[in-house]
């Protein structure tokens, strides 16, 4: 590393937004995921005693399986490199595996490859990636946000351990507003700002589970609110409420949102079940989601 490749990730530490500053060094600091990396569960021991297979993190965005893969990269004696699936191509991944080639012949060294968006590659970029999982060559950590029952190789699926993520609760999302309001070292504690009660409700509430989303409107609120006459920052429910405007909804076009929300409004529709109908209806518009759909389907 030279000095302007220091300077740059020195820069990006400080002008990265709040949720990629944020992020849990150590699994001590991750909030919610329990039924995962509780301290009795296969996850954490499999972390703290460096001895991780494949595996695959699944769930909804704002979760932290980004975040999950950076604990590991801060606790694992492995070599650890990650590639987006949305850039990276088959040339990346073959460098990769060069190296993780050499590293193990001349170091011993077990390589760690983390595959943010794992279903953007298709079934020849994940194929390819088959025996060298098969091998160890590699130790694969992928992250989507798809079903990967349907959008990962069968090959690669019985090759890893699959863990779902689940919505954060709004105690969690509530933690860890507080959190980035407290932090003077990568949160927004040197601004002294204080956030009242109904304020977090919210915030907690619409974020719907997504932790990105409330770190991301309680940062909007604290740079750009004036601070009063003692010079603090007073984030109200006012101030909270134009940050964040509307609810996250899970909701994708062609994933599972889609197609559970659309089966559900259509029994609802066969059942007689008016409230329901509307209630599934109103998510769907809501989301987006443009209803063109023939006698057939309802």
């Amino acid at each position: 590393m030279d000095l302007f490749d220091y300077m740059r990730q020195e820069n990006k530490k400080k002008e990265s937004p709040l949720a990629s500053r944020l992020r849990p060094r150590t699994l001590d600091e991750v909030v919610g995921q329990q039924h995962i990396i509780g301290k009795d569960k296969l996850l954490y021991r499999a972390i703290m005693a460096d001895k991780l297979s494949s595996i695959i993190f699944y769930g909804p965005p704002g979760t932290g399986k980004t975040t999950l893969a950076q604990v590991i990269a801060n606790t694992t004696s492995a070599k650890f490199t990650s590639i987006n699936a949305t850039a990276a191509g088959k040339k990346d991944m073959e460098e990769v595996v060069s190296a993780a080639k050499d590293n193990m012949g001349m170091y011993g060294q077990k390589t760690i490859l983390f595959i943010d968006e794992i279903h953007r590659f298709n079934k020849g970029q994940q194929d390819y990636l088959l025996p060298f999982v098969e091998d160890g060559t590699i130790i694969l950590i992928g992250a989507t946000t798809e079903n990967p029952y349907f959008e990962v190789n069968g090959a690669l699926l019985s090759r890893s351990i699959i863990f779902e993520l689940k919505s954060l609760t709004q105690e969690d999302i509530k933690t860890l507003l507080l959190r980035a309001l407290s932090d003077k070292d990568r949160g927004l504690g040197a601004y002294e700002a204080t956030i009242d009660d109904d304020a977090l409700d919210f915030l907690s509430d619409v974020a719907n589970g997504d932790a990105r989303a409330a770190l991301t409107a309680i940062e909007l609120g604290v740079l750009t609110t004036a601070p009063d006459e003692t010079g603090h920052i007073h984030i109200t429910l006012d101030v909270a409420s134009e940050c964040i405007q509307r609810r996250v909804v899970k909701y994708d076009k062609s994933g599972d949102n889609h197609y559970d929300t659309i089966s559900a409004f259509i029994k609802s529709m066969r059942g007689s079940d008016p409230d329901a109908a509307i209630y599934y209806l109103a998510r769907m518009l809501y989301a987006g989601k443009i209803l063109n759909l023939s006698p057939a389907e309802l």
